[in-house]
């Protein structure tokens, strides 16, 4: 059975991190972020080739991520978000398997990019209200 992450940062609290990962191992994350995102586009039926159209990555980059030969940035892990039409909930998810922080509404970019995702925008149209609001585009 699988343990919350609560449970599993008590267990990690009031033991070895030794004897943590020898009871727990089956409960880490081990795929890397490639598997995770071939998983997404299997599961919406897409195509790669689709989803690198709509993030605007560049080609290429994007199938290194594809194939694990490079970790992509936050930025451009939620450029692939607008690309396979995630939700926000969803959206979160794959940031935070990847390592990354959450998209946070108290800070003024990520709120432009949490709209963007919930409005169904492209990573066009956010980067076009990011540059209004003179903050960095993804």
């Amino acid at each position: 059975m699988k343990k919350s992450t609560e449970e599993l940062l008590n267990i990690l609290k009031n033991s070895s991190l030794d004897t943590y990962l020898k009871n727990n191992n089956g409960e880490m994350i081990e795929n890397p972020i490639c598997d995770y995102l071939t998983a997404i586009i299997d599961e919406r039926n897409l195509s790669k080739a689709e989803v690198i159209r709509n993030s605007y990555i560049q080609t290429n980059y994007a199938y290194q991520i594809f194939s694990g030969l490079k970790v992509p940035s936050r930025d451009k892990l939620i450029s692939l978000c607008f690309g396979l039409s995630l939700s926000i909930d969803e959206a979160q998810t794959l940031l935070k398997y990847a390592g990354y922080a959450q998209l946070y509404p108290r800070v003024k970019r990520d709120s432009v990019i949490i709209s963007a995702l919930e409005n169904g925008k492209s990573v066009i149209d956010c980067n076009i209200i990011l540059d209004e609001l003179n903050l960095s585009p993804l």
